[in-house]
């Protein structure tokens, strides 16, 4: 049976809006075969779902929102002809976003969320009419934006200091912890980089009860616009431990976190939805009581937990 590959000229399939998008087709085949034309499909879309438990009773009208197309092109590579048997290379090249030309959406880097999916998409088929099933292959390219539109300024180097005590809780604490109290301070950078780590540093000052762990949490917030509501979810994308067991006390701890590629993207602020994250600073103190909830939602406010969460502007910039 004949078969049809896709590959593109970059092994990573990073592209950049102006760039071409170059690669070859790949058919195999133990005998000839006959076609009514090859044609390449370039798609690209904001792809918007509100899962179940966001929106009550809206999502049962709207459910999966109406996709916000980015771009739509087709190409014919070759009008009808032959295959011949065994490997056949065709190769292919397409612009992306010509110079002049009207796009349906601006081109937002790719993104993988829970509700919000940002996708680039490339399609050959093959057409062999009626008798015989058209071959047909799809990879996904990854976006990111172009450097004449990349942030030129440098990132601010300037922190957010944090202080964590059970007087800035707004839940419920152990007795033990509301008593006896405790202090972690520290301080983050807020506004990132996509390729730089989260940079920072915290301190245990002082605690009435040992610590088990700390860890940073990575939080993404989704917004869709449904008619006149906004629905936002916010999930946990990626957990970095910072210290495990009871930390000497007044010890410069270092903070330092990789964002995972496709799980993060600049910051969007767009008319139909909207893209932001948070880090959320969670410190778990030793208790019989946690031992009985390991499978509890990290971000979720407990009784042996201690949180300060912070926002996260999320940029591209050289």
């Amino acid at each position: 049976m004949p078969s049809i590959e896709l590959k593109l000229s970059r092994f990573n399939r990073i592209y950049q809006p102006s760039d071409f998008l170059e690669g070859k087709i790949l058919i195999r085949s133990s005998s000839s075969i006959s076609h009514y034309g090859i044609v390449l499909t370039l798609n690209g879309s904001v792809n918007l779902q509100v899962r179940g438990g966001s929106a009550g009773v809206i999502e049962s009208f709207y459910g999966v929102v109406k996709p916000i197309p980015i771009v739509k092109k087709n190409i014919e590579i070759r009008t009808s002809g032959k295959i011949g048997p065994g490997t056949t290379e065709i190769p292919f090249s397409i612009n992306l976003r010509q110079r002049g030309e009207e796009n349906l959406e601006r081109f937002y880097e790719t993104f993988h969320g829970r509700n919000i999916s940002i996708q680039y998409l490339i399609t050959v088929d093959v057409m062999r009419g009626y008798l015989h099933k058209s071959l047909s292959a799809t990879l996904e390219f990854i976006v990111e934006t172009d450097k004449a539109d990349i942030l030129q300024r440098p990132i601010s180097p300037e922190m957010v200091v944090f202080y964590i005590t059970q007087d800035t809780q707004k839940h419920p604490l152990l007795p033990e912890l509301k008593t006896g109290g405790f202090k972690v301070t520290g301080k983050v950078s807020t506004q990132c980089s996509l390729v730089d780590p989260i940079n920072g540093e915290l301190t245990v000052e002082a605690s009435s009860v040992p610590i088990q762990s700390i860890d940073l949490h990575l939080l993404q917030v989704e917004s869709i616009l449904l008619g006149e509501k906004i629905v936002t979810e916010t999930s946990l994308i990626q957990t970095t431990q910072i210290a495990d067991g009871d930390v000497c006390r007044k010890m410069t701890l270092p903070i330092y976190v990789i964002l995972p590629r496709l799980l993060t993207c600049p910051t969007v602020f767009a008319g139909p939805f909207s893209i932001e994250f948070k880090i959320c600073i969670v410190i778990t103190f030793q208790s019989e009581l946690a031992k009985l909830h390991t499978k509890s939602d990290p971000t979720t406010p407990r009784l042996w937990l201690a949180m300060e969460t912070l926002p996260l502007e999320l940029v591209r910039a050289k």
